[in-house]
């Protein structure tokens, strides 16, 4: 098993991630891309998938099978369009998860 990492979203918020040695992998909304990412997911190669908060948004349920997962880690990045708070949602969740506690509000 392979400790890469992949980032996943439209094509001009990740195509420079490739200069960085990261994997990169363009998502447009349809059946293909979700079974795209299902499969980068399931592949065993990737501890980590960047994914932008508008394929996220697309992905929601898809994301959440894997959330109880060890690997990959799913985490959200804003895209060229913006950050639409998204990202530090998911972050704030998984944190307050794991420590019993919102501790960004306290």
């Amino acid at each position: 098993m392979s400790e890469r990492i992949a980032v996943f979203g439209d094509k001009e918020s990740v195509y420079g991630f490739s200069a960085l040695g990261l994997d990169t992998y363009f998502f447009e909304p349809s059946d293909e891309g979700t079974a795209l990412f299902r499969r980068l997911c399931l592949s065993g190669n990737y501890a980590i998938i960047y994914i932008t908060e508008t394929a996220a948004a697309f992905l929601e349920k898809e994301i959440a099978k894997y959330r109880s997962e060890p690997k990959p880690a799913i985490i959200l990045i804003p895209g060229v369009t913006g950050n639409t708070g998204e990202g530090m949602s998911a972050v704030r969740l998984s944190v307050e998860k794991a420590v019993g506690s919102d501790i960004f509000n306290e």
